[in-house]
């Protein structure tokens, strides 16, 4: 029998895990104890403050931005993060699509909690 996977408020987990795979995954990696790569690991990102992830060398701008990372913040982030926090060392364009940031998220929020 064919499954069909929650979608939360029109996002869609599994369109949003390719979306990881081909624009995230080079620099990130999602479940615990997962080491760092270019970029931290994203275990436990919601409701935490940007720039505090153990281990991870941020850029002072992460540091101290007080940014905490919710759908809201992450939605505005994803569009443009050079612009969200300047000063940041993410090396990413930015996703101009609003349903490929909202499909992005439900996979974060499944795969880092």
């Amino acid at each position: 029998t064919h499954k069909s996977l929650p979608i939360v408020n029109n996002m869609s987990e599994k369109k949003g895990a390719k979306i990881f795979k081909t624009k995230c995954a080079q620099c990130h990696t999602v479940a615990a104890g997962e080491g760092h790569k270019q970029g931290p690991n994203l275990h436990g990102l919601f409701g935490r403050q940007s720039g505090l992830a153990e281990g991870y060398s941020y850029s002072t701008a992460n540091k101290t931005s007080g940014v905490v990372w919710g759908e809201d913040t992450l939605f505005e982030y994803l569009l443009n993060p050079k612009k969200y926090i300047k000063g940041t060392k993410m090396v990413f364009a930015g996703l101009k699509k609003p349903a490929e940031r909202k499909d992005l998220i439900a996979y974060l929020k499944a795969s880092t909690a």
